[in-house]
């Protein structure tokens, strides 16, 4: 064991000035609510349409389908979510909106006394919509990396974590074809796949109870599941409507 003096950066980012939604660009859309798994009821086209009408920048969940801008910045992308809010008589939904560190920004409530489910909810959310100013966003957003530091504390060697045999060379970087990251061990039980460019980790990386699968908080807020198999790196990606897409994430030799 040795006694040095480090300074660990914990790829925590916070936002400095951006703190109105109208201080963004994109917002991330999402094919469907988590409220509203079983019938999105149009509200994702519904905000879509809005939202562009207000000058914002719609993308998609799919990062690898951002713009440039976007992926280099992503704490520059404000995450949608509309909340089914509903009573007994009258269709309510809350609409808000969440920075790059999964803090609301800002949320409005919406209600609407049309009984028809599809046509309520979009009433309602057309009302919370209502207080939502048009984009009118700040160039050269400052972001701030937290860094811990730690001085002359002895440092034990990290502990191993047992993985597939096919992984005991303990691959570095990943790469899905579009993205090459890197892998950074945080401690014993979790890492996190990186992004050079990025001032955030592509992917969190937590250890279950079973061997070599992990819980995974992705880079736009979203929690899934990863894992090893053959050799790679897999990540299922919510697609919405309870549908998940692998990306394959191969070890870069």
């Amino acid at each position: 064991m040795k006694k040095l003096s480090v300074i660990i950066s914990s790829f925590c980012v916070v936002l400095s000035y951006a703190q109105k939604v109208s201080d963004y660009k994109y917002v991330v859309v999402p094919n469907a609510f988590e409220s509203f798994k079983k019938d999105n009821y149009g509200l994702s086209t519904f905000l879509t349409k809005n939202l562009k009408a207000k000058q914002y920048t719609v993308i998609t969940e799919n990062r690898g389908q951002w713009p440039e801008e976007a992926n280099t910045n992503p704490c520059s992308v404000l995450n949608a979510d509309v909340v089914n809010d509903s009573g007994f008589l009258k269709n309510k939904v809350v609409l808000e909106f969440k920075d790059c560190n999964n803090k609301v920004i800002t949320s409005q409530k919406g209600s609407s006394s049309i009984k028809e489910f599809q046509e309520g909810f979009q009433d309602a959310l057309s009302k919370a919509l209502a207080t939502i100013p048009a984009s009118k966003p700040i160039e050269n957003i400052n972001y701030k990396q937290e860094t811990t530091y730690v001085t002359e504390e002895t440092v034990k060697p990290t502990p191993q974590i047992s993985e597939p045999k096919s992984q005991a060379s303990k691959a570095e970087r990943y790469s899905n074809g579009k993205l090459s990251l890197q892998r950074i061990q945080i401690d014993a039980s979790q890492f996190i796949l990186a992004d050079g460019n990025s001032s955030v980790p592509f992917a969190t990386f937590k250890e279950t109870t079973k061997k070599d699968v992990y819980r995974v908080k992705l880079a736009s807020g979203e929690s899934t599941t990863g894992y090893f198999e053959n050799g790679n790196l897999v990540i299922e990606i919510p697609k919405g409507n309870d549908e998940y897409s692998k990306e394959i994430f191969t070890p870069i030799k």
